[in-house]
């Protein structure tokens, strides 16, 4: 007998996740990331998703000022249940050596309230802080080019401020940053990986406790 198609699932949605390494899942061993496992954990809900990891390295909001509305128009039209989820900032408040903060605090901020202001006017959208580092170790550098050093302080501060403009514009943001910071199990895990990122057991720390958060489950659990 021929199976039915589409198999019967309890929804479908097309999710874009916007941001920088860290959405990539940069220095993750299984190249599922936070992303993968989030959405892999839906599908075992029965939620069909189709996932679209729109994280570049080295984004920082004004890099993603100018691409993300073209790139993720391209992958929801108009008819699809499409959704939106970003995550950004640790690129803003990185010191490259020698010439400053890749973007200062006000114009980070003002970067961010547009861009989540009009995702959200658009489609439904979920805003996700800054995550703390291991400022302990040295970045990794390139042999040549620019030298960057991180700061948990100073993302402190951006992801604060983040936090501000989502309660100000009405998108939902988890703050992961100041949970994480105290949290010793995190910490150890960032010596698994390279300092600005971690490996596949900190992806999954991290994707679990976005899949426990009310309003990514207001987006697929019914009353």
């Amino acid at each position: 007998m021929m199976k039915a198609f589409p198999p019967s699932r309890n929804s479908f949605s097309r999710i874009c996740f916007i941001g920088d390494a860290f959405t990539v899942g940069a220095g993750d061993e299984t190249a599922l990331g936070w992303t993968g496992r989030l959405v892999a954990g839906e599908w075992a809900r029965n939620h069909d998703i189709s996932l679209y990891n729109l994280g570049i390295r080295g984004n920082s909001t004004r890099m993603i000022a100018e691409r993300w509305r073209r790139e993720c128009e391209a992958r929801i039209p108009a008819a699809a249940n499409g959704r939106l989820v970003f995550m950004f900032g640790g690129n803003d408040a990185k010191e490259e050596i020698g010439r400053g903060i890749e973007v200062p605090l006000e114009e980070s901020v003002d970067n961010a309230r547009a861009i989540l202001r009009e995702a959200s006017q658009w489609l439904p959208t979920l805003w996700i802080g800054l995550i703390p580092m291991n400022d302990t170790l040295p970045y990794p550098q390139l042999l040549s080019g620019p030298q960057y050093r991180f700061s948990n302080a100073r993302q402190a501060e951006y992801n604060a401020r983040y936090a501000e403009v989502a309660a100000e514009i009405g998108v939902p943001f988890l703050d992961l940053h100041t949970p994480l910071m105290e949290d010793p199990r995190w910490m150890a895990l960032t010596q698994a990986g390279d300092g600005s990122n971690p490996a596949g057991e900190g992806y999954a720390y991290v994707a679990d406790m976005i899949a426990q958060w009310p309003h990514w489950r207001a987006w697929f659990d019914k009353a």
